[in-house]
């Protein structure tokens, strides 16, 4: 009750100072006779060399009590009293200190700075502090994503997949899985506007190119737990993409065995326009498989911002995505080895037919926002999601398995797989997002509605025949295996709200940050009501600024989308999907504990981060995972937990680039029907390492290696329940590394003509993918020989690869 009083306060007198800001306004019109104003107000951005917001920047007023800190976007506004000359002060840990004096200031001031920061020069590298991280949400360094080894073409998933509690199981995918949550259970937004991934990709080969262009993203904050309530109603992690406005003409060119970028923006008076197009085939890896065949996949997107400063209050944005993702498989033959070294088998399979699938996806965003005075904002914005998708295949495959030791036949047999499945997807949005700065707070409010719509007809079945005789087998009857039907049209309407402060202190004992908030939303599908309320603390204290603390909780709901709604009836082997109208949100509390430690190495700075969390579940929707394929339950049948630690060390390991190791433990533990089993997540323990180096004596020559080891995830045999899940899959291990030489140094001596002048960076590069040759598994193929035993038979993923890339930046 105390919370829901200061809410309502908060709320009164943000609409209060709106109306005095609007009514000053009117007034400055005017002109009369008036004595002098005392009282001035000061607002702007803090940012730094790279342009980038400097947030927690102390500006204070000398001999006065007025100031600031600046919020995440590094900005600024509070009132002070006139004088002759006033002289202000903006500080920051790490960076020079700048004066500003005014002389008579009156009115509304807007003062832009930029801090520089105080570490050493040496040559063209800069030895700076690293970013203190006082919330729930870290800001991720773009700096290295153009020469980063990418197997998927998605730069910035590949980067949030070497974080701390994060994993990944599938180098063709950019899917991933933070601290036990499944692909779902992220929320990924551009622009503040929430984007959505295809529902039919059942397989990494399938996956294409996703929404984020790595080329036109200026800043990229990242989430794994105990974020604020200004983000969606999902369980594990928060993706937030905000892409950048061209202050000049820019461009880049780049190409490789996998694909091709072009990127233009530029700046023209009030208006900022960029935009990006990319090409990517995964031909080339698919071919490192042991299925061999003709592959065939063509993914190609579009994309472009547009921001436009109406006036000094007014700005509007818009955003315009197309793509095609086309994929085209005809297998051949595959021969698979496996087992252990005293007990080898061999699994050879002779295929026809051929697979055909295309995902097509529309997206598009606007949005006006206001700036209503000098602490408060209005945004109204529109968007609306389309994807169409086709998964269509018919594959038959006759296979021998055999014990090579003694050249026994185990088994021999025919399968056949069929799929005619077509589903669209729209999404309508409106919104609405108000921000209002009262001195050392930063409150924002947030309501939207949503309109979704989902239609599906899927057919899919598979024939398994061993030694003669189909599986399951009966005497008086001829089965599938499997066999699913589905036909489907709904629609349904989403409203959602939220309302948060952040509050940020310095007092004798420290720096406080103080978040705190709910998020409301209700859905007409299931009449489903929820109250998400959360809240996270950040102290820094002041006899060692070094230590960061940070403590956060709340309660998160994973809101059903349509895959979730999916419950089964089979009726002699044939099964129906039925809708399941009284499903309920996924529902989690969950506690994260951290401490950062910023510490210096041969000069060079360093952070050490822990995190300890846990996660109590509820009203769990179980699901199966095959290749990146998930399967729900469509019934709330299960609770568990999921409990971990994080830890990771960032910092220069080499002057003048970032590098990171992390290390995770986790355990994710699900109660279903009476028996405690592992979740489909559950991996206990994972290590990722990412490092960046300079040839010594050089700048021309960079490294970049990266490395995943993860341990296995639990299995069983297909079209079974998670209590059958028994087996744990061996451990994703992979090494990828890029070598990449500067062709052509910025601003160097020597560019004489027009165009030379106009090139601005070159990059020759040379990757490694999957340097050690490690065969890793993404899933299972399961056969049965003549004695009814059946054998996992691993689906191993890409070899080890060379890609040639370059990439030219105007």
């Amino acid at each position: 009750m105390r919370r829901l009083i200061i809410f309502l306060c908060m709320i009164s007198l943000a609409l209060v100072a709106t109306a005095q800001e609007a009514g000053g306004t009117a007034a400055d019109t005017t002109v009369v006779a008036a004595p002098v104003v005392r009282s001035c107000s000061l607002s702007g951005r803090v940012t730094d060399e790279d342009g980038k917001a400097l947030p927690l920047v102390t500006v204070k007023v000398e001999g006065q009590m007025a100031g600031a800190m600046t919020n995440l976007e590094g900005r600024y506004s509070f009132d002070f009293q006139s004088a002759d000359s006033v002289v202000v002060n903006y500080s920051l840990m790490g960076y020079e200190r700048k004066r500003k004096v005014l002389v008579r200031p009156h009115g509304k001031l807007v003062w832009n700075v930029s801090l520089s920061s105080t570490g050493t020069q040496m040559g063209e590298v800069t030895v700076s502090e690293v970013r203190r991280q006082l919330g729930s949400t870290q800001e991720l360094s773009t700096k290295d994503l153009k020469r980063l080894p990418s197997t998927t073409g998605n730069a910035v998933e590949e980067l949030v997949a070497t974080q701390a509690g994060v994993s990944t199981h599938n180098e063709l995918s950019s899917q991933y899985n933070v601290r036990g949550g499944s692909f779902d259970e992220n929320c990924v937004y551009v622009n503040g506007v929430e984007v959505y991934r295809p529902l039919l990709v059942s397989s990494g080969q399938q996956e294409g190119l996703s929404v984020i262009n790595s080329d036109m993203v200026e800043r990229v904050q990242f989430s794994a737990g105990g974020f604020a309530a200004q983000y969606g109603d999902k369980m594990s992690s928060v993706l937030d993409i905000t892409y950048r406005r061209p202050e000049r003409h820019e461009g880049s060119v780049s190409a490789s065995i996998l694909g091709a970028n072009v990127y233009d923006g530029f700046r023209v008076g009030r208006l900022s326009f960029s935009q990006g197009f990319r090409y990517k085939s995964n031909r080339y890896m698919l071919g490192s498989l042991q299925t061999k065949g003709e592959y065939d996949p063509a993914f190609l997107d579009y994309q472009a911002y547009l921001s436009w400063d109406i006036s000094k209050r007014w700005t509007f944005d818009a955003i315009g995505y197309i793509s095609r993702n086309r994929y085209r498989f005809k297998p051949k033959n595959r021969v698979t080895k496996f087992g252990t070294m005293e007990d080898v088998k061999s699994f050879t399979v002779y295929f026809d037919g051929d697979e055909q699938d295309l995902f097509r996806t529309l997206f598009g965003a606007v949005s006006l926002t206001g700036r209503l005075g000098s602490r408060s904002t209005l945004t109204l914005g529109a968007s609306a999601f389309s994807t169409k998708e086709r998964e269509t295949y018919d594959i038959q495959g006759q296979y021998w398995l055999d014990d090579t030791n003694t050249s026994e036949q185990l088994g021999v047999g025919t399968y056949m797989e069929h799929a005619r499945n077509l589903l669209t997807s729209e999404t309508q949005s409106l919104r609405a997002l108000y921000s209002f700065r009262p001195g050392e707070h930063d409150i924002k409010a947030g309501l939207q509605w949503r309109h979704e719509k989902v239609k599906e007809n899927t057919r899919e079945w598979e024939f398994r025949d061993s030694a003669g005789y189909s599986m399951p087998h009966y005497a008086d009857r001829l089965e599938l295996i499997y066999n699913l039907k589905s036909q489907q049209d709904i629609s349904s309407n989403r409203i959602e709200a939220f309302l948060q402060d952040t509050w940020r202190h310095e007092a004798a004992a420290g720096i406080f940050s103080v978040n705190y908030g709910a998020r409301l939303s209700h859905w007409s599908w299931n009449g489903e009501t929820l109250l998400s309320p959360r809240a996270s603390i950040g102290f820094v204290p002041a006899r060692n600024d070094n230590l960061t603390f940070r403590l956060a909780t709340g309660m998160y709901y994973q809101a059903p989308f349509y895959k979730e709604l999916r419950d089964t009836v089979t009726t002699d082997g044939a099964t129906v999907v039925q809708l399941n109208r009284d499903i309920k949100s996924q529902r989690s509390f969950q506690v994260v504990a951290a401490a950062e430690y910023k510490f210096r190495v041969a000069e060079r700075p360093f952070k050490f981060t822990t995190e300890a969390y846990y996660k109590a579940q509820s009203r769990l929707n179980p699901y199966n995972v095959d290749n990146v394929k998930v399967v729900y339950y469509g019934r709330n049948e299960g609770s568990g937990y999921v409990a971990g630690v994080d830890f990771k060390v960032y910092g220069e390991f080499v002057p003048g680039t970032d590098s990171w190791i992390s290390f995770s433990l986790m355990k994710a533990s699900m109660k279903l029907h009476g028996k405690t089993i592992p979740q489909p997540t559950d991996q206990r323990w994972n290590i990722n390492f990412f490092f960046s180096d300079y040839f010594p004596g050089t700048d021309r020559w960079k490294m970049t290696l990266k490395m995943a080891f993860a341990h296995g995830l639990p299995f069983g045999p297909p079209h079974s329940g998670l209590e059958r899940f028994a087996f744990r899959a061996p451990a994703y291990r992979r090494v990828d590394l890029g070598m990449s030489y500067r062709l052509l140094r910025p601003q160097e001596e020597g560019r004489r003509t027009a165009f030379g002048r106009a090139l601005r960076d070159a990059w020759l590069g040379l990757d490694c993918f999957n340097l050690l040759g490690i065969s890793n598994v993404s899933s299972y193929l399961w056969v049965t020989d003549i004695s009814n035993q059946q054998y996992a038979v691993p689906n191993y993923l890409t070899g080890r690869l060379i890609n040639v890339r370059l990439t030219v930046d105007f």
